[in-house]
This record gives structure tokens, C-alpha cells and sequence, in this order.
């Protein structure tokens, strides 16, 4: 029967770091993922694509997002991996679900261009079709199909991480209803900017960050050690890089020390917002747990979770208060209080996401660790037995078409609605999630021409303006020892490698 086939949960956050949930380090309180990671499978070497668009492309897809149309974000630039929406010759994962007898629905963030989610093979849903907006304004959400009810929310009510929960329970609550399980993407517009939550949520943090960046990577750093989601050789690297959006002012993060009193506690009060962001999350998560606990459905239900990139630096360390000018305010005195609110937008800048890289360098845009790391969540009780373990093979958002479509046996399609389909780059996840073997892997990045390649134990990596680097991740996942001039000849095997897949994915090369 239908319904012996597992339901399927996708938590996907935008712009959360690698050390941003407890069960990777964090000092946030996100109880009800650390008990999912308790109760499962965590995987820590599972990458994105280093932006929302592009990543999202690779999740929906199964193939590279320059494939899909999709190498950088929603703008169409008519060139055939950068068309800015998913295009006609790859299928979606709710498109073959559905095929598989799934219902399929999504609740959060669509921003893979024109084609909306109902195009694409989702029978319901409600959130933002664009990339980012305000948590507090109710008319940025959209319900689809057009004729479908509504929720009504009382003035100063709405939030849109508990909307977009509460729609998630509202498509869980109908397919109860029906004989066909389902898949639900349930994806989180938070902790992305403009930085937003609820001022008891935020007073809950203030007091954690007075310590400033450099004690709090350190402590989340000697976190990350003790559960073994790095090794205990590791290094923790120094203060990343920042560059601004024209990439003309460069700079390094300073030292918490030396940054005046005034500045300090306008920082404190965005990097609390994010925190409570983190963890308003969390808590929405742990709703939607507890309702599959109630009516008996959480042994067989796969529950995934990632982020969709590394932390967002943008554009320095102090952040910036608006999205079109990046241009930053000081807050002080009574102004600190009101940051967070419904007329306020903030980012919280490269100082404070290279805490949330921690222990990485770099963070979203770039294909460095930190920039395509993504803490990765398995549960599914009924057939991952690996309770509490931690797996250090990699892994990428293609493989989630793949792993999905092993588990229901259901067939990936030549063909669909008159086109032909690429084939899947992804594998499947399944063995990992078993405790099985692995496999060797050779998996490849580019953004803004921001570019590496992954093969087996061996990186090669590089910044737009500058030569590649060579590093062994086995040992030195920090990217802290470039080898490049040790071995000249895994660079030249590694980059031909890398223009190889350039040219079969339709990377535009720029440099």
C-alpha cells in the first residue's frame, strides 16, 4: 500500500552557518534538532551551493544548478546555465514524487524564478516566491492555487516563521486524509536577512554575545571537538576575509577588543535577533514533531534538514540596514531596543558569520568550507539505526533527487510532459543513512566565479581574483595548509577535472 511508503520532511533555513544549531556547536538553544540529531544521523560534510538559488536549483533537480538553469540567481541573462528559473529539460523532486503517488506540498521560501511552485509539481502552497522580505508583512506571502482558504492572523500577530509552520501542519492535517503519502518541503525564509524576531526572543541572547566574536568561536570551536563533528586536530582559522558588493573595499574582521563600546553593543543586539531567529525555528520544528508524534507518524517519517548556504557576510563586519545601498547604522541608547522590529532591517556582517562558519573560513558566495557546508539532519526511525552517530562522507544537495527516488522506487523519468531529462548527477544517500560503504566522489562548485572541486580527500579551491588552492580535507578540512606548491601536478589533473565539468554544465568561464 501507498501509505507504507514514508512520508518525507525536507527543513531547508536560509543563510545558516555550519555552527549555528547546538548539535554542531552552537551556544543558540535549538533543543528540538539537537534531539532529532540525537535520535538520528548527522552528516557534516554535506554541501550547498554556496547561494539560495543555486542551491535550492540543485535540490529541486538533482543536477548542478548551472544545468538547471540556475548558476546565479533569478535574473536572466540568456545564456543557457543562467536563465534565472528552472528550465524545461530537468524534472523536480515533487514532479517525480508526485509521478510516485506522492502528494506534494510546499510551505516557505520557491526564489528559483518565473515558474512557481505549482508549475513545478507541488499540489499546495503558501510563503514567498521571491528571495527575502520582511518577517513581519503578511501581504509578502502568497497562498496557492488562488481558491485555496486562507489563515487570518490579528493585527501584530503574524510572523512568518510560525505562518509557514502553520500552513506546513494545515498540508500534514489534509493528507491525513487522503491514501497517498507526501512529501513536504518545508522551507524557512529565516534566519536570512532583514534580521527580525520577537523582542522577548531577542532579550534572551543580548547577554551571550557580550562576549563578543572571538571568545564565542573559540567556545563553539572546543564544542565542535568534544561531538565529533570535527577532529580534534583540527585548527581553528583566524579572522576571515570580507569583501564589499563591488568588491572595491577589502578588508579582514578585527579583533573583538578593538572595536569601540558603542559599536559593540549595536553588534550584541543583531547578532541576539539572528540567535532568535535560530531559535524560533527550532521551536516551529519542534510543532511540527510533536504533531507527527501525536498521531503516530514520526517512525516513518524521513526527516531531513540543511541550510541552503554558509552564514551571510555581507557586506563587512558591521552589517548594513539597507539591502539597496548597504549602507550601515549605528544604533545606541533607545534605538538598540527597537532593532528587530517591524520598521527595522538589519544584517549582522562578516564578523558575526564567521562565527556561524565556525570553524571554516569564508561563508556564503564563496566555495571554500565555509561557504558550502551545510549541517545536514537524518531521521527516520524506522530505517536509520544509526542513532546518535556522525558520518564524515560527503555528500551534495544533488544527491537528494537520487536518495529520494531509491526509497520509493519510484522510476526517474526520460521523459516528462513532452521533454527529455537530463540525467541525475546526484547519488543516492540511502547507504549512508544504512551505515554502508562509501563511495569515491568528485563534486564541483562555482559561483560569481567563486570555484573548487572535491575529489575524494582532495580540494582544489579558489577565490574569484586569485590562483587555485590544494588541500587535503582528510586532515586539514580548514583549508589552512595550501599545498598547491607541493603538488603541481594534482592541480593540473584537479583544475582540467574542474573545466571539464565547467564545459559540460554550461559554466560561463569569467577568468
Amino acid at each position: 500500500m501507498m501509505k507504507d511508503k514514508p512520508n518525507i520532511i525536507f527543513i531547508l533555513t536560509d543563510d545558516l552557518g555550519f555552527s549555528d544549531l547546538g548539535c554542531f556547536g552552537s551556544e543558540i538553544e535549538t533543543p528540538h534538532l539537537d534531539q532529532l540529531a540525537k535520535d538520528g544521523l548527522r552528516l557534516t560534510q554535506c554541501y550547498n551551493s554556496a547561494r539560495c538559488c543555486p542551491s535550492r536549483a540543485s535540490l529541486l533537480t538533482g543536477v548542478y544548478p548551472h544545468q538547471s538553469g540556475v548558476g546565479d540567481m533569478d535574473h536572466d541573462y540568456e545564456l543557457q546555465g543562467y536563465r534565472g528559473h528552472l528550465k524545461d529539460d530537468c524534472v523536480t523532486i515533487a514532479e517525480v514524487l508526485r509521478e510516485g503517488g506522492y502528494r506534494t506540498y510546499l510551505s516557505g521560501k520557491w526564489h528559483v524564478g518565473k515558474h512557481g511552485p505549482m508549475d513545478r509539481g507541488f499540489d499546495e502552497f503558501y510563503g514567498l516566491l521571491g528571495g527575502f522580505t520582511s518577517f513581519w508583512d503578511e501581504k509578502s506571502y502568497v497562498r496557492l492555487p488562488e481558491n485555496r482558504p486562507v489563515r487570518e492572523f490579528n493585527d501584530g500577530e503574524f510572523y512568518s516563521t510560525d505562518a509557514i509552520t502553520d500552513y506546513a501542519l494545515d498540508f500534514i492535517d489534509a493528507a491525513r486524509k487522503d491514501d497517498k503519502p507526501y512529501f513536504l518541503y518545508l522551507s524557512y525564509n529565516a534566519p536570512h536577512f532583514p534580521l527580525q524576531a520577537p523582542k522577548e526572543d531577542i532579550e534572551k541572547y543580548v547577554k551571550e554575545y557580550e562576549k563578543g566574536w572571538d571568545q564565542i568561536r573559540e567556545e563553539r570551536f572546543s564544542r565542535m571537538k568534544e561531538l565529533g563533528i570535527v577532529d580534534k586536530e583540527s585548527e581553528l582559522t583566524p579572522l576571515s576575509e570580507f569583501w564589499n558588493r563591488d568588491r572595491d573595499i577589502h578588508g579582514v574582521n578585527p579583533a573583538w577588543e578593538s572595536i569601540d563600546r558603542d559599536r559593540k553593543r549595536d553588534l550584541i543586539r543583531r547578532m541576539a535577533i539572528y540567535a532568535a531567529m535560530v531559535d524560533k525555528v527550532d521551536h516551529n520544528i519542534g510543532r511540527v514533531v510533536e504533531d507527527l508524534k501525536e498521531n503516530g507518524e514520526l517512525d516513518n517519517t524521513l526527516i531531513v534538514f540543511c541550510s541552503d548556504n554558509g552564514a551571510c557576510a555581507e557586506w563587512d563586519p558591521w552589517g548594513f540596514d539597507n539591502w539597496m545601498t548597504t549602507s550601515n547604522i549605528l544604533h545606541r541608547k533607545a534605538d538598540l531596543e527597537k532593532m528587530g522590529g517591524a520598521d527595522t532591517y538589519h544584517s549582522y556582517g562578516s564578523g558575526w558569520a564567521n562565527v556561524s562558519s565556525t570553524p571554516f573560513r569564508m561563508y556564503k558566495h564563496y566555495s571554500h568550507e565555509g561557504g558550502i557546508s551545510t549541517p545536514m539532519i537524518v531521521h527516520w526511525p524506522k530505517v536509520v539505526k544509526r542513532i546518535g552517530e556522525i558520518d564524515h562522507r560527503p555528500a551534495h544537495f544533488i544527491d537528494f533527487m537520487a536518495t529520494f527516488v531509491d526509497i520509493i522506487g519510484a522510476p526517474y523519468p526520460k521523459v516528462y510532459k513532452g521533454n527529455e531529462f537530463l540525467p541525475m548527477e546526484g547519488e543516492s544517500l540511502l547507504p549512508a543513512f544504512l551505515g554502508e560503504g562509501q563511495t569515491s566522489r568528485t563534486l564541483c562548485f562555482e559561483h560569481e566565479e567563486h570555484c573548487a572541486i572535491r575529489h575524494d580527500d582532495w580540494k582544489l579551491v579558489k577565490i574569484k581574483e586569485r590562483d587555485w588552492e590544494l588541500y587535503n580535507i582528510k586532515i586539514d578540512r580548514t583549508e589552512m595548509n595550501d599545498v598547491a606548491g607541493e603538488y603541481p601536478e594534482k592541480v593540473k589533473e584537479m583544475k582540467r577535472l574542474w573545466e571539464e565539468w565547467e564545459e559540460r554544465t554550461h559554466v560561463v568561464p569569467r577568468f
